[in-house]
């Protein structure tokens, strides 16, 4: 480009930018003149006609310009938007993929793409364009602000697509699903789900040590613990020990989330040193903590009924998990899916929800609950009242007696290699 040329280029774009736009049309006509094929000059010209309502001299110009530039996606998009207005589908819709070719992630084009499909009928397609939009889009509260009522409506298309599948499975789905097991049930809801893309899969995901091709079981069925009914038989007792414990030794219960300065804290701000998450230990890394089990003898006896897990300055883990009142555990995995997390409710007042993966249940007092923790989990009490649970682990029942000697082994090697 000539010094000339590119003094004509500023002056129309500093004119643009004070809204004078004659002037910079006028501009524009000079460049145009002193470079036929210049597409700065005939993009600008094209949108200057596109204004005026002069569709056929905007499609002429922009299409020139999309000649001489054919990988400038803006180009392209600018042709597609002034065919559209023209009638033209079919030279709208070359005009998206020609823009999308030139590149494949520009979101304007994507949402171009979506757009397009959902006004011709096609909602599935539209969903799917969106979906992939929202995708490659930064975070929300990053969105370019001039297409950000384009991304809440991509957002809201994807949702309500969403909706009316998910809705449509589970009328469909009913009666088969109803023939399941109640066992199996839950696993075919939240297949749907996947299949609606309402929620992805939930996999284990282990802080220390993943025992491979084991199933990710959100909650284990309690025919699985022979042990079950023996733990449950001794809530009274147990119930008991901790309002004890409440009452007498209320400095025991210590903040579970307690990061050092420096350390990243990550979900964990709220609740780090926080006495909202609470814990009266009883068995902490494999030890057991001899003052509050001292202080819980029936409580050490019901425990003594379950298949605690023992794993070398891992497992066994028991304590009295207190969640004070409007709090939230923010959503994170566990150490291993070597063992299971046994939790035995004893204060659960309304509107306490606890989730692994996709299915949410409710405490019931006295009756156990088995996840497993490797899976994203999370809790909350929206209650106006404390809610304390029993904690505890217990080997995973679909690990072998053989693989339990392994599973040992290997956290012992871990252990004895990190203090070389």
């Amino acid at each position: 480009m000539s010094q000339d040329i590119a003094a004509l280029v500023r002056g129309a774009h500093d004119a643009a930018r004070m809204g004078r736009w004659d002037e910079a049309e006028a501009i524009w006509h000079k460049v145009r003149l002193a470079d036929p094929s210049n597409p700065q000059a005939l993009y600008s010209l094209g949108v200057h006609a596109f204004q005026r309502g002069d569709l056929k001299g905007a499609i002429e110009l922009l299409g020139e310009a999309a000649r001489v530039a054919p990988t400038d996606a803006s180009i392209q998009m600018s042709l597609g938007v002034a065919k559209r207005e023209s009638g033209d589908l079919d030279g709208e819709w070359d005009a998206i993929n020609a823009a999308l070719a030139a590149d494949a992630y520009f979101l304007p084009a994507l949402l171009g793409k979506g757009q397009f499909l959902e006004h011709t009928g096609r909602p599935k397609a539209a969903a799917d364009v969106y979906r992939n939009v929202l995708r490659v889009a930064p975070p929300e509260a990053r969105w370019p602000e001039p297409l950000r009522d384009q991304l809440l409506h991509a957002k809201a298309a994807v949702e309500a697509y969403t909706d009316a599948y998910s809705d449509f499975l589970a009328r469909t789905l009913a009666l088969p699903r109803a023939a399941l097991s109640a066992a199996v049930q839950e696993r075919w809801t939240e297949a749907a789900s996947i299949m609606a893309g309402r929620t992805q899969p939930y996999l284990s995901n282990t802080n220390q040590l993943n025992v491979p091709r084991l199933p990710a079981v959100p909650f284990f069925d309690r025919s699985l613990f022979p042990w079950a009914e023996r733990v449950e038989a001794h809530t009274d007792a147990i119930r008991t020990e901790l309002l004890a414990a409440l009452q007498a030794q209320k400095q025991a219960f210590t903040p579970y989330i307690e990061y050092k300065p420096g350390e990243p804290v990550n979900q964990w701000g709220d609740l780090n040193h926080s006495e909202r998450w609470s814990t009266y230990p009883l068995w902490r890394g494999g030890q057991p903590v001899a003052d509050n089990l001292d202080h819980c003898p029936l409580t050490r006896m019901a425990l003594a009924e379950a298949e605690l897990v023992e794993i070398d300055g891992l497992c066994p883990n028991a304590m009295f998990s207190a969640l004070a009142p409007h709090t939230h555990i923010p959503p994170h995995h566990g150490e291993t899916n070597a063992r299971i997390v046994v939790h035995l409710p004893l204060i659960v007042p309304d509107n306490c929800i606890f989730r692994v993966g996709f299915e949410k249940r409710e405490w019931k007092v006295g009756e156990l609950m088995m996840f497993d923790d490797t899976i994203e989990h999370e809790a909350r009490n929206d209650s106006d009242e404390l809610r304390v649970v029993l904690i505890f682990d217990a080997w995973n029942p679909l690990i072998s007696l053989e693989e339990r000697e392994m599973v040992k082994a290997m956290a012992l090697a871990a252990r004895t290699f990190s203090q070389i």
